[in-house]
């Protein structure tokens, strides 16, 4: 009996953790994870350095390589709680409607090079149909007058 009420519990705990949003974001922020991890590791070594044998206060006070590493692990744990604070980035899509305008505008000038039955509705839709023209001259053409050369002289 004494199992099934551990299991019970620990897949209550887990529900609870999914549904926790800090939780969640330290599982899908590979950075938060990363600041969270380097300030273990230096809270650790500070750790190492404050229980070497001497008094704990004269390590504080005298061990400048400590206080160091103590004011590290204070503000990448306070960089850690303010990521944690603020929503999560969304990412940016790339693309979207920028990126379908452009390829339209593309495939648009395309269409108009390669198609001149396309591109001649386009002219025809932004200056007016063409009007057909035919050329005829209202003038007579000039009669030849007698040339004399080659005419025998008297």
């Amino acid at each position: 009996m004494a199992a099934k009420d551990n299991i019970g519990k620990a897949s209550a705990a887990a529900r609870a953790a999914q549904q926790n949003q800090y939780v969640r974001r330290l599982l899908e922020d590979e950075d938060l994870r990363e600041s969270l991890l380097s300030a273990y590791r230096t809270a650790r070594s500070a750790y190492g350095r404050m229980s070497n044998g001497k008094p704990v206060a004269r390590s504080l006070l005298e061990d400048r390589k400590l206080q160091r590493e103590l004011a590290e692990v204070l503000v990448t744990l306070q960089t850690v709680g303010d990521a944690l604070k603020e929503p999560p980035r969304r990412r940016r899509r790339r693309g979207g409607f920028g990126r379908t305008l452009l390829l339209a505008v593309v495939a648009g000038v395309l269409a108009l090079a390669l198609s001149e039955g396309l591109r001649s509705k386009v002219l025809d839709l932004l200056f007016g149909a063409e009007e057909e023209f035919d050329y005829s001259s209202t003038t007579m053409p000039a009669q030849e007058a007698p040339s004399s050369v080659g005419a025998p002289a008297a």
